[in-house]
Formats: structure tokens, C-alpha cells, sequence
């Protein structure tokens, strides 16, 4: 999947799980890309006042990051 399309919890999900036959250090990558749009993505979302957005953005970081602090351990 595209770090670059992941706009939903459920996306974020599914992204993690392609990803895992990836090497670390891809998965990394491509971890720190998507989180880095869901950043801008949420900032967006506040400009606009759409705390549903930001939500969502918000949950899908939790699990992009969480994956991100298990390759790192």
C-alpha cells in the first residue's frame, strides 16, 4: 500500500499488515511517510474544523506508530 494513501484507521491496518514482509528497515520507511501525511493530512482537517477528520487521522497514527516503536525496539 502506498504510505501516501492511508486516510483511515482501517487503511492503517491494512498497511501494516502488507508491509510486514517488507525488511525492517522498509517498513521503517514507509511508517515515517505515512505518518508524515497523516500529520499534514490532520493539520488540514484543524484548519477546516473537522474534529472527525482529525480523529481519524489521529487513531491510524496510533497504529502506524505503534508498529514503528516494535521495529525499533
Amino acid at each position: 500500500m502506498n504510505p501516501m494513501q492511508i486516510d483511515t484507521e482501517e487503511k492503517a491496518r491494512l498497511a501494516v499488515e502488507s508491509w510486514r514482509t517488507e525488511p525492517a528497515r522498509a517498513q521503517v520507511r514507509n511508517l515515517t511517510i505515512a505518518i508524515e501525511a497523516m500529520e499534514l493530512n490532520q493539520m488540514y482537517y484543524e484548519q477546516k474544523g473537522s474534529e472527525k477528520g482529525v480523529q481519524r487521522m489521529e487513531k491510524g497514527m496510533q497504529i502506524l506508530k505503534a508498529r514503528q516503536k516494535e521495529l525499533n525496539e
